[in-house]
């Protein structure tokens, strides 16, 4: 059918909906051409097109919605498409090929997209539309869960699927006490089955969120608004809010009153034509040989197939989806694809290991892969995913296939060589639908070197992270050794291992001793080199802190004497000023310690501490002994460790103060003290935004404000300068205290040795850090208590243990003691 033009020589394409399929639409549509149609979008929300899938992080508070927008009103002012915000169609009129809106408002159409997505599911239950139930669809939906977690009390969720335990997990993570009820005896039961289930079901009770199956809500009960859920058996579970998340159906409404083709959703053909053929449809509100998809992945390959299709690509076609679900909730590691239901024509394989949480079922057919259910490791699920949708016969490889693509046929260890040999049609990033040929095109065509340019063009990565390895793997592979020659160093001459290598397996073998680690690893020296003996020295220190012995002679020289070794050989002292407090006894006992050893410098440091410089080594233990009998202890000045927590006055003295950040420094300053880590780290404690303490320049920064407290990571103000990232806000000093713990211990577990936070966080990606300290409750508490039992073998304060026995043996010249050169 020709197609009229506007004054422009244009078609015009009226798009209804501005959820992520049409988007997507968008997007490839713009892709090829820019000249074809006049396009006008009408979205009922008053908003831009964001990404739906990510609503949990915003729900729990770890992202914004400016985070998860997809296209902001400049990026279509820049393609010349008009967006109508908050302007909901209410008719399409066939004949006269226009579309009708709620204000009266009618736009004419040569062709038309209906893109309207799905509804949620309100189950009929008495109470139903009492305020205070919710469902999870959209930015609205949580807004209205922000405010009713601002109250606290106890929310209830109806619905154990993806959308249920996100809401819940969300809700969790902004305070409340979370039930979800589940009418199936599996959470999850179209993903997963029941031993996946079950897994997942305890991973949710560790995070505090009561689950009860085969509960079949009778009513929501209340009188002005909802104050509870009554079950079937008769139990009434109290609730201040009550989410709805049990399931979606296509909003076909549209469609249906315009006399188009629907049944359970609109019906289209293999180029997502309607039974009018002037109206494609795509997304959630589609039926496609009789399936319907809730899930993103279908609806990004139907949208390539429309978009070619608008631009004259008659043979492009929609043949349907595979599908594959990936949990994002709470740092749960959850992959599912296909068919995993038992039957007597199939075969499975199954791989548990209770002790690390990890439950592999692959389900066979005839040699061939029908599903997969993988918890607790996940890598492996794009290649199984491939394997499924290919229908590959797998029988030369049954019997390691459990084990993963790394033991196929001998294939390296090496992940990017897994990653390399996935097809260019695999997913790579599931939340922005990036594929891997997309990401091999954008770097070879835009001429990309780095993962921040591979996500700004093409978004992989760029909303959870969990696909960052991948990502980084087909850098690397792509960019060959120019990439590697950046991306990958050895420690040292000593060994091929990188510092990530050598650290995962010294705990992975559980290897702890520096023999076992030489012998194990197949290290090219006798005894290692000043390079690699302090950093494997760190790393066993760290992951067995009750069962290693610390190496004084793998330290350097700074930390074997416990002060800062100065240019003509005597040492600076530095006492703890505990959150940058002192007394007049403290300052009267420096004075004299200063007078008695004839010390030439007394300085005040920039980390509210005094400095005295040029101590000679034999005094060291003496001066330790009358400074240790006025109560002060060693600052840890010269250490791979915490040095100091800096702090205004706060809310106590200071007119502007919104909390008592001196004490709240204090307090982290005693929690932290002792403990080891990579490189040095520096805290800061601001009293209110004003920030006189200079805590977005820190390691670790906490700037108070009125409602509460706003963590920061990744600061830098020396020979680099670099601002801090917002970590998140909590509400309560305890939180806190907790929270800052759980940085400091992820990145003693992680970080290269001499690597500061910031080059960590660089590294390991920022969204990582913030989802599994701000967003998985689980993974938080457990950073916090390994970290608060590492400190249970930390000496507190070395001065008192060593001055009597500096000297005598313990400690050897240092000409001796150290092939190790001082800093």
């Amino acid at each position: 059918m020709a197609l009229a033009r506007d004054n422009g020589g244009r078609a015009r394409l009226v798009v209804i909906g501005n959820g992520m399929a049409a988007g997507r639409v968008l997007e490839e549509l713009c892709e090829r051409s820019t000249e074809a149609y006049r396009i006008t979008v009408f979205g009922a929300e008053p908003r831009v097109n964001y990404n739906r899938i990510m609503l949990s992080p915003v729900l729990a508070g770890e992202k914004r919605f400016e985070d998860i927008v997809i296209h902001d009103d400049d990026w279509y002012a820049q393609r010349d498409v008009r967006l109508v915000k908050g302007e909901a169609v209410v008719a399409i009129d066939r004949t006269a090929k226009t579309i009708v809106t709620a204000s009266g408002r009618i736009e004419p159409y040569d062709r038309l997209l209906i893109a309207t997505g799905s509804s949620p599911i309100v189950i009929p239950v008495p109470g139903a539309s009492l305020p205070g139930v919710a469902t999870f669809r959209d930015l609205d939906d949580v807004d209205a869960m922000l405010r009713a977690a601002e109250k606290g009390g106890r929310a209830v969720v109806i619905g154990g699927g993806l959308l249920g335990l996100e809401a819940a997990a969300g809700l969790r993570a902004k305070g409340m006490d979370v039930t979800v009820l589940h009418l199936m005896p599996t959470l999850m039961e179209r993903q997963l089955d029941s031993s996946a289930g079950y897994l997942l079901k305890k991973a949710m009770e560790r995070r505090g969120i009561e689950v009860l199956l085969g509960a079949d809500t009778k009513a929501v009960v209340g009188g002005s608004r909802v104050a509870g859920v009554q079950l079937d058996d008769g139990r009434i579970i109290d609730a201040d809010i009550v989410v709805m998340a049990v399931g979606i159906r296509p909003n076909a409404r549209l469609a249906k009153e315009a006399g188009l083709e629907v049944e359970r959703g609109v019906k289209v053909d293999d180029g997502l034509l309607t039974s009018d053929p002037d109206i494609f449809a795509v997304g959630e509100c589609v039926e496609h040989r009789g399936q319907c998809y809730g899930l993103v992945a279908p609806l990004f390959e139907m949208a390539k197939v429309v978009a070619a299709r608008l631009c004259g690509a008659v043979g492009a076609v929609y043949s349907g989806s595979v599908t594959s679900t990936k949990l994002k909730v709470s740092g749960v590691d959850l992959f599912s694809a296909g068919d995993f239901a038992e039957g007597e024509d199939s075969d499975e394989i199954v791989l548990r290991d209770p002790a690390r949480g990890i439950y592999k079922r692959i389900v066979l057919r005839d040699d061939r892969i029908r599903g997969a259910v993988l918890y607790g490791d996940t890598d492996d699920g794009p290649w199984l995913f491939d394997l499924i949708k290919k229908r590959a016969d797998i029988s030369a490889m049954r019997d390691m296939l459990i084990f993963g693509q790394a033991y196929q046929g001998g294939a390296s260890l090496d992940p990017m060589a897994a990653v390399a040999a996935l097809p260019d049609d695999a997913e790579i990033c599931g939340c922005n639908g990036v594929c891997k040929g997309t990401i091999l095109n954008a770097l070879s065509s835009k001429g990309l070197s780095t993962l921040d340019d591979v996500r700004s063009e093409t978004k992989a990565s760029a909303s959870c992270g969990q696909c960052t390895s991948k990502v980084e793997a087909l850098i690397a592979g792509a960019l060959g050794e120019s990439y590697r020659a950046t991306a990958r160093k050895p420690m040292c001459r000593c060994t091929d291992l990188t510092h990530e290598e050598a650290r995962g397996l010294i705990v992975s073998r559980r290897l702890d001793s520096m023999p076992a680690v030489m012998q194990e690893l197949g290290w090219k020296t006798s005894c290692g080199c000043p390079s690699c003996r302090p950093a494997l020295n760190y790393y066993l220190l760290c992951a067995w802190p009750f069962d290693y012995k610390d190496d004084a002679q793998s330290r350097f020289v700074n930390e074997r004497v416990h002060a800062n070794i100065q240019k003509d050989g005597t040492f600076s002292v530095v006492p703890r000023m505990w959150g940058g407090l002192t007394t007049p006894d403290e300052l009267r006992a420096i004075a004299d310690v200063a007078d008695k050893f004839a010390i030439p410098t007394v300085k005040v440091t920039g980390g509210q501490r005094i400095d005295l410089l040029g101590v000679r080594k034999e005094d060291l233990p003496a001066v330790w002994a009358d400074l240790n009998a006025a109560g002060l202890v060693s600052g840890h000045a010269y250490a791979k460790g915490l040095r100091t927590v800096k702090t205004c006055v706060g809310k106590e003295w200071c007119r502007f103060g919104t909390q008592d950040s001196t004490g709240l420094g204090v307090k982290l300053e005693r929690l932290l003290c002792g403990s080891w880590t990579p490189a040095k780290i520096k805290l800061a404690v601001s009293g209110c935004p004003r920030n006189c303490a200079e805590a977005t320049v820190k390691d670790i920064g906490v700037v108070c404000v009125d409602s509460g407290y706003d963590i920061h990571i990744a600061g830098a103000a020396g020979l680099h300068v670099r601002a801090t990232d917002l970590l998140g806000h909590v509400d309560r000093e305890e939180e806190a205290l907790e929270y800052v713990a759980a940085v400091m211990q992820l990145y003693r577990e992680e970080a290269a040795y001499l690597d500061r936070l910031y080059k960590w966080v660089e590294k390991t990606g920022l969204e990582r850090v913030r989802r599994m300290i701000m967003e998985d409750h689980d993974a938080r508490k457990a950073l916090y208590e390994r970290f608060l039992l590492s400190q249970r073998a930390v000496r507190k304060d070395p001065w008192a243990e060593r001055a009597a026995g500096f000297g005598s043996g313990e400690f050897a010249p240092l000409a001796v003691i150290s092939p190790i050169a001082a800093e």
